[in-house]
């Protein structure tokens, strides 16, 4: 256990960013189920271009405040884009 008043504070203020953190990445990981949803039950062109919009924007929120890896938030938005041009016949594979 930590016993200097600035490591008590350290481990308070690192349990606070992981909350944070965490709740940042829940709410990614629900907007990408959302699109994945709109994708998988076929329903409207603008449906799931504006589902890929959102998720796309909360990616790169989630960039910024540097809670995922920009190359990571690239591979996702990729493959999830790749997803959408199938699921509206832009792309057919």
């Amino acid at each position: 256990m930590a016993s200097h008043e600035s490591a008590k504070k350290s481990i308070r203020k690192s349990a606070r960013q992981h909350a944070v953190n965490a709740s940042r990445m829940n709410r990614i990981r629900t907007f990408i189920k959302k699109l994945e949803q709109a994708v998988a039950e076929k329903v409207s062109k603008e449906n799931i271009l504006k589902s890929f919009s959102e998720m796309q924007k909360e990616i790169m929120k989630g960039v910024n405040k540097k809670v995922v890896h920009r190359n990571a938030a690239a591979r996702k938005i990729s493959r999830m884009s790749h997803k959408v041009k199938v699921a509206i016949g832009e792309n057919k594979k």
